[in-house]
């Protein structure tokens, strides 16, 4: 096992999201889609196919982003830099949110989380929608910081971690307007 397993290995999952559908995806030129964002305790991953109920399920062989992770810090100096109030780790449409972790040394190297063997591709690069998802300025602010794609080698589950994370399960809608919004679901 490589270096990184052993930091990846002790990350905290602050946040697990699916989404059944795309809302900014194949979406230029119009309008995003209002598909909501679901915060769940546990994920299903499932090998060269993604995560079981989320919208890049089998979405193509051999998809580069088969599971997206975030890092909680970069979401807060985000939140703090572009003075955001209210808004959800959501909306930036990532399925697991992570403290702990510079997610930008998993590329290009295999590693693990909770026996769960992923593989990082390449950094889940901003695009301009994020400044219309999250605040004029997000895109910029997270050049190089946006996260992970990842694809999944193993079958297995993720659970949150994060200490004092609610287990029960809200609906988080984070669709086209600058904050999510938040409903218990």
């Amino acid at each position: 096992m490589s270096p990184i397993n052993a930091i990846i290995g002790g990350v905290e999952i602050c946040h697990l999201y699916i989404s059944p559908g795309h809302n900014f995806v194949g979406h230029h030129g119009r309008e995003p889609d209002t598909h909501p964002i679901i915060e769940v305790p546990i994920i299903e991953c499932v090998a060269g196919r993604g995560i079981r109920g989320d919208r890049y399920f089998d979405f193509k062989d051999d998809y580069k982003g088969q599971i997206t992770f975030f890092s909680l810090e970069v979401f807060e100096e985000l939140c703090a830099a572009l003075e955001i109030r209210d808004c959800l780790p959501a909306a930036a449409r990532r399925n697991v949110i992570t403290r702990g972790v510079d997610l930008n040394e998993c590329i290009g190297r295999e590693f693990e989380v909770q026996g769960v063997c992923l593989y990082g591709i390449e950094e889940s690069a901003p695009c301009y929608w994020m400044d219309q998802a999250i605040a004029p300025g997000a895109k910029d602010f997270l050049k190089g910081r946006g996260g992970l794609r990842a694809k999944i080698l193993t079958d297995g589950q993720l659970r949150v971690t994060a200490r004092g994370a609610e287990t029960k399960t809200k609906l988080q809608l984070a669709v086209a307007s600058p904050f999510a919004r938040e409903s218990e679901g």
